[in-house]
């Protein structure tokens, strides 16, 4: 599948795959109703070979829901919604291999759409690699339609058919289509007219192929949507039902084309009759016995009607095999080898007439015995001037028999040795006798029979003299290694030189006899074997390799031998070559050769042997011995020795007849016994941060004097399984940092020190951190200078650890602890002061927060944080009371923190506190919260200014007259600020009859209080009430249109009560509201006064005359009706002057400061059935 595997190496050196699951890639598109399948695979588990698979899905509504599928290894794996599918197989799982499974879903829906996940359950003994992997299927509607109108056609022979198909898509994912005819007879299989792929390429089945090709069969696209079928020349076998079919494809992310969905129309049932065009076919020879050399003609004849109006191809057969066709138009076509019979006159094929055919051969062979037959085929000719081949037919064959010339010939084969070893030279005779008749010409071939039964020409000649050698020979026969020659007329002779192991076997030599008639006939065929047998060098080849020093000590010498068996011949070449294999590697290569001419070749990688090695042949054997000195461990090893036989070709080439290898030798070079030691005494080292650590490390003893070492530093935490790598230092001195040293920032911080000594090494780790605690050790190598002046590694040995503890600085941070209470008054400023009495550092950084807890709030809040950068920050609740820009924060000295909250309200009462929070600077520069301390509490309490109202009356009792206007004023003495606002109300003071009461408050306000006063036996009944913000509550029933209100002063209330009535007498009083802005510019009732009693007297002055004028009709309407309009005119006008006057005179007052009294101008109140002058009042709804 492409997909690569991952490996990983345990500590143990065990090889372990990475699991690794790979699932199909998407997204697919898949429309419903069809049958998908989705391949998983996993590799590279432990474990059994069968792997299980479990199949999930998250659907878009839910897509961190997994909802599961089905398993190959619980049945009840699937939910509830999946379950009866899966019971019921339309959804499975098909096992493809141990670790391949499809997914099969076979009538998908539109749910199905959404993200699979196919997961492999653990089978290894960790977990390592990946478990699942994911893929997205999008389900698409299956909008493809394939229409055809169904119909039954009658046909005849050579009519034309054409039939439509109606193909549409409204898939908006980009998809191809394909379309194809097909057509079905019965039971039959379908068979593919025409069709056009996806790719646009048009494609038919074989039966259709040739027809259109040659356009008799045309499948046409018309419009966007419809597409044509087209066969021009019905035959009967086209007869069945047509059908069209077509397929939408969709290409997948991996680049294959899927089949979405396939749809097929109503089929069309054609029926063809056939028209009588029978024909039959006879074949016609005159005898069946023949002899070499004699003519022979076959007649084919064609019987049928009407042939000259019709198209007949004829071909002849010979065993099965064609040998000549001739179409419509007479013309012969025969193969490569009658061809040349036909050009040289022997052979004719030709047409007598329009139904008789003939094939005549004028001197038959005796090869040409066997069976005849001739094809007769009708063509059809086409629309294009083309033939297509129709109804075929062939008659019984004829056989014949050819006899040959008889001959008396007999040959005999004789050689100059049965047995010869290998490279020796070899003759054989071949002598021919006859009798009886003339002797002709002879043509001769040598041939190999080999020990596999393997027949093979070696050499050949013609009758007319030519030598040929066969395919295997042609080199060898060039080079002059064979040689062929007629020696006497009935005697022939083959020489081969130099003579090879393949040459063994039985040479025959193989007679013909050849006498002219028409042609050159074969009289006779003879042949006579002989026997060879050849002798192989390479038989008892052996080579055995000695060591007298399997094991030596650096330096000192070796000698190995190579010892062949049997002893050749100075004409047989022999090469030994020795070849090693070092320590450690697989692979041998070559030390030295000495080569089959005498010469000595050493190999590439033989350089450092040259100078040490000494290589010796002995004269009177092929033995060769290689002497090593100063030996050293690269030239310990496995030494072996490979002997070659090698022979000398006929073309000056060489070839190897043999080869041989020795046993192994193996030869073990020892390093000198080590005397290494090092120190493994234990230390323990506790200090404080951005203090150095000083590591030793001493070798006690050593090899030798001129030893070398290296030092490798390992650090081993206790969340480690093993010891990090800091640093190492080579035996030359080098420097080396390990990956611990790099990843924790170390390289800057480390010092190495080699002291004059020579076996002590320092390592200083400079401003040590807290997570430098951990165990240290020193791994030691020594290292010796081999004989071949490499160094390598002697002996390795670990020291005693060193536990090194870094701890942070003890905190010393300390804050003042005072508590105290505060008490102020609103809009006053409170301070809060954080004092650091002792801190850690003088290089540390402080944060300093301060928070509050509120009366019934037992968690605290911040208020307000310095950052450790000496930014401010505000605290939640800040935003809360609204502190913002009433918080000024203050530090005169170091470690003194003043907060001021300014314009206090009440509700910043409450219990304040700081906390601060000490930072100190790690050695690598990082800033840690080394500790934290909270200050002494400070309990604050906001107060309210104290009420001071006070309010008097400044009108004493009075008595009026009725129809008189009498004045209730309301004086307030004293007031609590000088921003305080008042809100007044006049009242109505009657005693309650039977003790009841309905009295009114200040507004609503005053109906809070109505059950604290249900003891009160005095009714209040409110004239007028004027709130805080100048806003007029509604007139009491009784004196409604008859008030007046004014404003004489800041602290001066008159409320005027206009045509006085016998039921005004009574006790009035005002009761006075005052009302303070809090600091956040809210007003709030601070306190309420009410005044003395004020005794109001009407009396009653009613007149005779107006008792005289008001009972009678006419001299009422006399008196008042009349002068109405005219009256009511000029106080139109008086109103109109005084409202200017009023207005002029408003905005002078304001311009001199003196308060204005929200009085709008009074309207008339009269009454047209008394003689009382109009009334003057102030209506509510004209004061602002």
């Amino acid at each position: 599948d492409g997909l690569s595997e991952h490996v990983c190496i345990s500590p143990t050196g065990v090889v372990r795959a990475q699991r690794h699951v790979a699932v199909q890639e998407g997204p697919l598109y898949r429309t419903e109703g069809s049958h998908i399948t989705i391949w998983c695979n996993v590799s590279g588990y432990q474990g059994p070979s069968e792997q299980n698979f479990q199949w999930s899905i998250y659907l878009p509504s839910a897509p961190e829901r997994e909802v599961q599928i089905v398993s190959t290894v619980d049945s009840s794996f699937p939910y509830a919604i999946y379950t009866q599918r899966v019971r019921g197989g339309k959804i499975y799982v098909e096992r493809v291999q141990g670790n391949s499974a499809l997914l099969h879903i076979t009538d998908l829906q539109a749910r199905d759409a959404g993200e699979y996940e196919c997961h492999t359950p653990n089978t290894d003994e960790r977990y390592f690699g990946s478990y699942s992997a994911k893929m997205n299927l999008v389900v698409i509607p299956d909008t493809l339609q394939t229409t055809a109108m169904p119909q039954t056609l009658h046909k005849v022979e050579q009519d034309p058919l054409e039939l439509t198909c109606e193909v549409a898509t409204e898939t908006f994912q980009h998809s191809h289509l394909s379309v194809a005819w097909l057509r079905q007879r019965g039971g039959e299989k379908p068979v593919e007219v025409i069709s056009l792929s996806r790719d646009f390429v048009l494609h038919s089945s074989s039966e259709y192929a040739q027809r259109q090709s040659l356009g008799e069969v045309r499948l046409d696209k018309l419009g966007s949507a419809t597409f044509r079928l087209t066969v021009f020349h019905l035959q009967p076998s086209d007869q069945g039902e047509f059908y069209c079919e077509a397929a939408e494809w969709i290409q997948d992310p991996d680049g294959s084309w899927y089949a979405m969905t396939r749809k097929r129309s109503e089929g069309t049932v054609v029926n063809v009759q056939p028209t009588d065009k029978e024909f039959t076919v006879r074949l016609e020879t005159e005898k069946r016995l023949y002899t070499v050399g004699e003519p022979v003609e076959f007649r084919c004849i064609l019987e049928a009607q009407n042939i000259p109006d019709r198209y007949f191809a004829v071909s002849w057969a010979f065993n099965s095999s064609l040998i000549a066709s001739m179409g419509p138009n007479a013309v012969p076509v025969l193969n490569s080898e009658f061809a040349h019979r036909e050009a040289r006159g022997q052979l004719k094929v030709a047409k007598d007439s329009d139904s008789v055919f003939v094939l005549k051969i004028y001197h038959l062979r005796q090869e040409d015995s066997g069976k005849y037959n001739c094809r007769v085929t009708e063509r059809e000719k086409t629309v294009t001037g083309e033939f297509i081949d129709k109804e075929s037919k062939r008659p019984k064959n004829i056989p014949i028999i050819v006899l040959p010339i008889k001959s008396s010939i007999s040959v005999e084969v004789a050689s100059n040795a049965s047995v010869i070893l290998e490279g020796e030279n070899l003759h054989f005779s071949c002598s021919i006798r006859t009798a009886g008749r003339p002797q002709g010409r002879f043509s001769v071939i040598w041939q190999l029979v080999d020990r596999q039964s393997r027949r093979s020409n070696i050499m050949w000649l013609d009758r007319d003299g030519t030598v040929q050698p066969g395919a295997a020979y042609w080199e060898r026969s060039s080079f002059g290694g064979i040689q062929m020659e007629q020696v006497q007329p009935n005697s022939f002779s083959l020489g081969i030189f130099n003579s090879r192991k393949e040459d063994e076997g039985q040479y025959e030599c193989h007679v013909t006899e050849w006498v002219r008639a028409v042609d050159w006939r074969v009289a006779g065929h003879r042949g006579a074997p002989g026997h060879l047998s050849a002798l192989s060098p390479e038989m008892g080849f052996a080579v055995t390799a000695i060591s007298r020093t399997p094991g030596v000590t650096y330096s000192d010498s070796f000698d190995l031998q190579c010892i062949i068996k049997p002893h050749y011949p100075a004409r047989v070449p022999v090469s030994v070559t020795w070849r090693f294999q070092p320590v450690g590697t697989v692979e041998f290569h070559d030390l030295v050769t000495f080569t089959r001419d005498g010469g000595v070749q050493w190999g590439d990688r033989s350089s450092s042997f040259r100078t040490r090695t000494a290589i010796e042949k002995a004269e009177s054997s092929n033995n060769v011995r290689l002497s090593i000195s100063r030996a050293s461990d690269t030239e310990a090893g496995k030494y072996q020795c490979v002997a070659e036989l090698w022979r000398r070709n006929y073309n000056n080439t060489w070839t190897r007849l043999a080869e041989r290898t020795s046993n192994l030798l193996e030869i073990r070079v020892l390093q000198p016994v080590t005397k290494l030691q090092v120190s493994k005494s234990k230390r323990t080292l506790t200090l404080v941060e951005n203090r150095p650590i000083q590591l030793n490390c001493s070798v006690k003893s050593q090899t030798s004097p001129n030893s070398h070492f290296a030092v490798l530093w390992y650090v081993h935490k206790p969340s480690d399984a093993d010891g990090k790598l800091i640093l190492k230092t080579t035996h030359s001195s080098a420097f080396e940092f390990g990956t611990y040293a790099e990843d924790e920032g170390l390289r800057p911080r480390l010092q190495f020190e080699r002291h004059v000594s020579g076996g002590l090494f320092s390592l200083t780790v400079q401003r040590a951190e807290v997570s430098d605690s951990g165990s240290y050790y020193c791994h030691v190598e020594e290292w010796l200078l081999s004989p071949n002046y490499a160094w390598y590694k002697l002996a390795e040995e670990v020291s005693g650890r060193t536990e090194v503890t870094v701890k942070q600085p003890d905190s010393r941070l300390k804050l003042s602890q005072a508590q105290g209470n505060l008490s102020v008054l609103e809009t006053q400023q409170v301070q809060l002061e954080c004092v650091v009495l002792n801190r850690t550092s003088t290089a540390s950084q402080l944060v300093v927060e301060w928070f509050v807890w509120k009366p019934n709030h037992p968690e605290r809040e911040t208020v307000a944080l310095l950052s450790r950068e000496a930014t401010f920050h505000y605290g939640e609740q800040a935003a809360k009371n609204n502190l913002k820009g009433r918080l000024h924060l203050e530090s005169p000295s170091s470690g003194v923190y003043r907060l001021f909250i300014q314009n206090v309200a009440v509700q910043d009462s409450g219990t304040y506190s700081c906390r601060v929070e000490e930072w100190l600077p790690s050695p690598s520069g990082v800033w840690y919260k080394r500790a934290e301390d909270t200050a002494g509490q400070m309990a604050v309490t906001v107060m309210r200014p104290d009420a001071a109202l006070q309010v008097d009356t400044v009108v004493p009792n009075a008595t009026v007259s009725e129809k008189a206007a009498f004045q209730l004023d309301c004086s307030i003495v004293s007031r609590s600020s000088q921003d305080s606002r008042f809100a007044v109300a006049w009242y109505s003071l009657r005693t309650r009859a039977g003790g009841e009461r309905d009295g009114l408050g200040l507004g609503e306000q005053e109906e809070e209080g109505d059950e604290e006063e249900e003891e009160d036996p005095t009714e209040r009944m409110a004239l007028l009430s004027v709130g805080p913000d100048a806003v007029f509550g509604p007139e009491g029933s009784p004196w409604e249109g008859r008030l007046r209100f004014q404003r004489l002063s800041p602290l001066l209330y008159r409320l005027t009560v206009l045509q006085a009535s016998p039921r005004d007498t009574g006790n009035y009083s005002c009761r006075v509201e005052e009302w303070l802005p809090s600091p956040q510019k809210e007003w709030y009732r601070l306190t309420e006064e009410e005044s003395a009693p004020i005794g109001i007297r009407v009396l009653d002055t009613s007149s005779t005359l107006q008792s005289i004028i008001c009972s009678n009709d006419a001299l009422f309407y006399f008196v008042f009706f009349y002068p109405f309009p005219i009256f009511g005119i000029l106080v139109i006008t008086i109103l109109l002057v005084r409202f200017k006057s009023r207005n002029s005179s408003k905005n002078s007052d304001g311009k001199n400061g003196v308060p204005l009294l929200w009085i709008k101008e009074p309207h008339l109140n009269y009454s047209p059935t008394c003689l009382e002058p109009p009334v003057l009042s102030i209506h509510p709804g004209a004061i602002d």
